[in-house]
């Protein structure tokens, strides 16, 4: 099942929830409060044991403006910091990790966990502003499988983990590496306006495996990011009980895995975002995004 969101019918400024495929949507007949929600309205009533709505008509997929998945999450989304082996080297050699996470070519021994605020959420095709010059110009991008959470769990172990997702998403961490560098944490650097690109649909856990998918990201038709989740150095289910040991999740709870090497910083000189840069992020099973950074 592929759970899209989408605006531009009747109302632009009014979501509405579907289901696609191959390139239709089946419109789902959700009460605008609801369809506001997005996905988090169809994890909830799952939660709550009820049926899926009904359809109420179809639209072409290219004929409306997809947003994120869930549009706005309810809290912070949790992240995940040098989770592919190659990408957690790169890192470290390029001076940025200010916060001293792992020693130089060491690897972490225990997953390293951030946020990003829910205002960070734009569309996958929505145009990223990048912040004024005097603010930053160090924004990188990194390629992402989103785990997304089906019911509210705490204490979960890694054999049940799995049991925990409803599905996976795509998304782009973006980031201002000075920012991360500067304050000595992740968590700032990591949550400014439209840094996280999200979709282009919520891909349920039935349809794809989630602990084995190509993952790749172009910039400007170049290829940057090339490999696949399995490569994670801690898995789904290690990610989950980590999070849950200590932390209640809720249904709708997005967890950002990791990006894989070929990020910016791992270039000498770092190969930063520019205005006008086109960012493509693509998972196996799930779609595509791409979105255009802008000035200020």
């Amino acid at each position: 099942m592929k759970v899209v969101c989408f605006k531009g019918r009747s109302n632009p400024n009014e979501i509405e929830v579907g289901l696609l495929d191959q390139g239709l949507i089946k419109v789902l007949a959700l009460s605008p409060q609801q369809a506001q929600q997005g996905l988090l309205a169809l994890i909830d009533l799952q939660a709550q044991g009820k049926p899926m709505p009904q359809t109420a008509g179809e639209v072409k997929a290219d004929q409306v403006q997809l947003v994120a998945p869930i549009p706005r999450p309810r809290r912070n989304i949790f992240c995940v910091g040098l989770n592919y082996k190659p990408h957690a080297k790169e890192f470290t050699k390029s001076g940025f990790d200010a916060g001293k996470s792992t020693g130089a070519g060491d690897l972490p021994s225990d997953p390293i966990i951030f946020s990003k605020v829910p205002e960070t959420v734009v569309g996958p095709f929505d145009p990223v502003r990048l912040p004024k010059t005097e603010v930053s110009t160090s924004i990188d991008y990194e390629a992402e499988l989103a785990v997304i959470i089906g019911q509210t769990c705490k204490n979960v172990s890694k054999e049940e983990a799995m049991k925990m997702v409803w599905g996976y998403t795509i998304v782009n961490d973006v980031t201002a590496r000075d920012w991360q560098h500067r304050h000595k944490q992740w968590h700032m650097g990591k949550s400014f306006d439209d840094f996280c690109p999200m979709g282009p649909a919520a891909v349920s856990a039935d349809a794809v495996n989630g602990q084995d998918l190509a993952i790749q990201c172009w910039i400007n038709g170049e290829l940057r990011q090339d490999s696949r989740t399995s490569e994670l150095i801690f898995g789904i289910p290690t990610l989950i009980a980590t999070l849950s040991a200590g932390i209640t999740l809720h249904p709708g709870d997005i967890i950002a895995t990791g990006t894989p090497v070929g990020v910016g910083i791992g270039f000498t000189p770092p190969k930063f975002l520019q205005a006008g840069d086109v960012v493509k992020v693509a998972i196996e099973g799930i779609g595509e995004i791409e979105n255009k950074f802008v000035a200020a």
